[in-house]
Parts: C-alpha cells; sequence; structure tokens
C-alpha cells in the first residue's frame, strides 16, 4: 500500500519539487496539493491522507494553524503532520511542535531525509530530523517563546526508559533504539508507550520535548 501525502506550500516551485520527489517514490503517492494553508485543511479532512507536508508559512492560515486544526489536542482523530522551513531556528517550528506536528524537515534536506521523513510519520515512528534535534529543541528549550511546561511524570520512570526518552529526544527510530539497547522492537513501543503514559505526551515530539524541557538532553 503506498503512503497517501497531501502537500501544501504557498511557492509553486517548491511544491512541485516535493511533489515530484515524492511521486518519483515506489512506495508513496501525492494525493493533494494545496497552494494557502486554507486549501490544504480542506483537502485534508476530505482526503484524508497518511501524511499531511506543510509549509510552516503560507498565506491566509499558516502552518502552525493547520497544523493545530487537524492535529492538535481537541482533534479526536489527528492526522500525521510535518512541517517544512527554511530556516532551521524559526520559532515557529516550535510553535507548530506544540500544535501537534509530528516533526519537521529543513527544506534543503534532500530527497532520502525528506522520503525518511514521511515514512517515520506515516508510521509513528521518528519524528524529528536526527541532524537538527539536538539543536533546535535544545535552543528552544533553551530560549524559546513562553509556553506551558509538560506535566511532571505521573509516576517516576524506570532507568530504562529515562534510556529511551534520551534516545528518542535525539532523534533515534525504534530499530536504532531496538539495536542500540539489543531489545526487541515491540519492547521499544512498550516503553514508549509508557514514556507518553507518564508524561502526558500525545507523540514523540513531546517526549523530546519535555527531554529538552528538564535538561536531560542538552545541545
Amino acid at each position: 500500500m503506498s503512503i497517501r501525502v497531501l502537500v501544501a506550500d504557498d511557492q509553486e516551485i517548491v511544491r512541485t519539487g516535493l511533489v515530484m520527489i515524492l511521486d518519483a517514490q515506489p512506495d508513496i503517492e501525492v494525493v493533494g496539493e494545496a497552494a494557502d494553508g486554507r486549501r490544504a485543511v480542506e483537502l485534508a479532512r476530505r482526503l484524508r491522507p497518511d501524511v499531511c507536508l506543510f509549509d510552516i508559512r503560507m498565506p491566509g492560515l499558516d502552518g502552525i494553524q493547520a497544523t493545530r486544526l487537524l492535529a492538535g489536542p481537541d482533534v479526536d482523530d489527528p492526522l500525521a503532520v510535518v512541517v517544512i522551513t527554511t530556516f532551521d531556528l524559526d520559532e515557529y517550528v516550535y510553535a507548530a511542535l506544540r500544535a501537534g506536528a509530528r516533526g519537521f524537515l529543513l527544506k534543503d534536506a534532500g530527497t532520502v531525509l525528506l522520503s525518511q521523513a514521511v515514512h517515520a510519520a506515516a508510521d509513528g515512528d521518528a519524528l524529528i530530523a536526527p541532524s537538527v534535534t539536538a539543536r533546535l529543541l535544545g535552543a528552544f528549550a533553551d530560549n524559546g517563546p513562553a509556553s506551558p511546561s509538560l506535566p511532571h511524570p505521573v509516576e517516576a520512570l524506570t532507568e530504562r526508559e529515562e534510556q529511551i526518552l534520551v534516545t528518542v529526544a535525539r532523534g533515534r527510530t525504534n530499530s536504532e533504539i531496538a539495536g542500540e539497547f539489543h531489545i526487541s522492537l515491540s519492547t521499544v513501543k512498550t516503553h514508549i508507550a509508557s514514556l507518553m503514559a507518564k508524561l502526558g505526551a500525545r507523540n514523540r515530539v513531546e517526549i523530546a520535548m519535555w527531554a529538552y524541557e528538564t535538561k536531560r538532553v542538552r545541545n
């Protein structure tokens, strides 16, 4: 089964390039494209793609607002949204993650990383490009815009959960975590599910943000 993707970017040349790259992948199909956030939300709700790839800056309704409408905490059946941006220290990236985005990419990420990000988001796996995870999340944890911190754990983390927490914050995939600790994929998923429950996190992005906000990982 192909991964169905919706692409939204107000710059036609960028949007066309993203569509061409994704459509060239054997197991990815672009099912829609939009030049602004309102159209993106409309198409996403109608088409229910596996992954939405949104530019963070769009006219009318930007990528943050579109993400919140499709993947925010009040959405009953959230879609997987990955935001893309030109700037690796754009304050809007942090806001997009808070709005429910599963991750982000830089527009110069390249074909391989773009494909990997789409697959990861579709699988609910690695959600932040490892090359920029530590620097960007670390910077925003220290200097980012004011926002409510994630709650304290409802239950203390185990030693293994603390270890898994750090690897998630560094952008490791489930397979990489399993290999590093010599455990099965199902065990990794169990630990991550436990972390989300204890931290009140909705996804891996919020696990990573919590790790940086609590200084468990430093850039």
